[in-house]
């Protein structure tokens, strides 16, 4: 398939944080875009860019040659790819379905078998970068599939990030999005007990993170993070409920490989006391209410 604005039209299913910025990507650089959402008017600043919507993800597959999905949890993938009015049972063959939800590597695989059958390619290929780097357009995308999937679909990737890198077969993205998770977890801990350290000891935050932030401490939720906390911006990039969907499917995976993860075990237990405190919907830098006691 040759993907240009001409000849292709995308669709999008999931229109929120991240799915909205992406959608409105692709519509700049002049596709056709369909787009399917739960709530209808969460999708209205994309139609008013000039989405065109769908009442369903199968009925937006009927119409497009690349479906995205950007949805919430597993089973939210599962119901919208596997259900029986689902994605793959109304998609064209020779289309491509890329998934760009966190999800579980097994059933990246599972999608990749059932749309084989059906002569329809897949990608897993979730992102890295938050709301910051959807709207700037320079997502980290891990994709797993076929080599062949993942070139013909290279030109679409580069409308919404800038760091794409083929992972391997299907289920290789979302298993790459879990060392990115692992990592992020452990240091998300670090910076925010940072700061609370330098609140306790009289320092100036903002003055510190000066110090820290470009040095061997240095990380992205080093610098785009914590001033949100200084700020007192809890506001979601990244919702404290999807981290933690994420971490219970690292931890899942690295005990099916028998590995022990303590300081994910530990993250985990945090970001889990911090939701049942009424903050699921708060960004990840919300921690630094746990910790800052």
């Amino acid at each position: 398939m040759v993907i240009n604005p001409a000849q292709t039209i995308v669709g999008l299913v999931g229109t929120g944080v991240m799915g909205k910025s992406m959608a409105g990507h692709f519509i700049q650089a002049g596709y056709e875009v369909q787009i399917y959402n739960r709530t209808k008017s969460k999708a209205q600043d994309l139609l008013d860019q000039g989405a065109h919507w769908q009442d369903s993800p199968g009925l937006l597959a009927q119409q497009c040659d690349v479906i995205i999905t950007m949805v919430g949890f597993p089973n939210d993938v599962e119901e919208i790819y596997l259900g029986e009015n689902g994605i793959l049972a109304n998609t064209k063959p020779g289309s491509y379905v890329i998934d760009m939800t966190t999800s579980s590597p097994m059933l990246a695989k599972q999608i990749y078998e059932k749309a084989f059958a059906r002569q329809v390619y897949s990608l897993d290929a979730p992102v890295s970068g938050g709301d910051i780097g959807a709207k700037e357009a320079k997502l980290s995308i891990m994709v797993g599939g076929s080599r062949e999937a993942f070139d013909a679909m290279l030109p679409l990737f580069e409308k919404i990030g800038t760091n794409i890198v083929y992972q391997g077969e299907a289920g290789a993205g979302q298993h790459t999005k879990m060392c990115n998770q692992i990592a992020i977890a452990s240091n998300m801990m670090g910076v925010v007990e940072a700061l609370v350290y330098a609140k306790k000891s009289g320092l100036d935050p903002s003055t510190v993170l000066k110090s820290i932030e470009s040095g061997a401490a240095g990380s992205w939720s080093l610098s785009n993070l914590a001033p949100r906390i200084i700020a007192g911006n809890f506001a979601p990039g990244f919702y404290v409920k999807h981290f933690i969907k994420d971490m219970k499917i690292a931890l899942q995976s690295a005990e099916e490989m028998k590995v022990e993860l303590p300081g994910l075990s530990l993250a985990k237990s945090l970001y889990e006391q911090l939701a049942a405190s009424g903050e699921e919907d708060s960004g990840t830098q919300a921690l630094f209410k746990i910790i800052n006691k």
